[in-house]
């Protein structure tokens, strides 16, 4: 299979706050993007952790999550980026989610390595994926992209997490999706 090709665009406080109010049209309109309705729905929840993280620390405003848009069809399949910028090991810790319709098509792939890329020109030495134990769409993606076990964490929220991680270098060779 082809991955197919993504971008990631800012969206920003701004956006983020307005997605948090619920106003997905307004948000549309500022974000220039056709924003799915599942922002202010099942990922509702994303939108006041960020703004969160960008009032503790601004510079985060430029890494936090961004939207996954398909570059030939310009829909918007998810959200990814960084969790914060990298901290005083160089570690920088990637997250992802491809809704659910756009799943089994190359898109968490293609979006990973994409940040993969941009973790090594924001300086990063080591990039974390935290990973459900059950997710096994997750799990092909960061096997696949050459990330290492390392570890286990509870999350609070998620529970019982799998730490990969692996130097920022994009993969040479892109493996086919699952």
């Amino acid at each position: 299979m082809t991955l197919p090709t993504v971008g990631l665009i800012f969206l920003g406080d701004e956006v983020f706050e307005l997605l948090q109010r619920g106003d997905l049209a307004e948000a549309s309109r500022r974000s220039q993007l056709d924003l799915p309705r599942a922002f202010v729905t099942s990922e509702s929840w994303l939108w006041p952790v960020f703004r969160a993280k960008i009032a503790a620390d601004p510079e985060a405003e430029a890494v936090v999550v961004r939207a996954i848009v398909d570059a030939e069809t310009h829909v918007v399949v998810g959200h990814a980026g960084f969790h914060a910028p990298p901290d005083s090991r160089g570690m920088i810790e990637v997250g992802y989610t491809v809704l659910e319709e756009h799943r089994r098509r190359g898109y968490a792939t293609a979006t990973v390595s994409l940040l993969l890329s941009e973790a090594a020109t924001l300086g990063a030495s080591v990039v974390r994926a935290s990973v459900s134990p059950d997710n096994a769409a997750s799990l092909a993606v960061v096997r696949g992209l050459g990330f290492v076990l390392v570890g286990e964490q509870i999350d609070d929220e998620d529970g019982v997490e799998l730490i990969y991680e692996r130097g920022p270098a994009p993969p040479s060779v892109l493996p086919p999706s699952p």
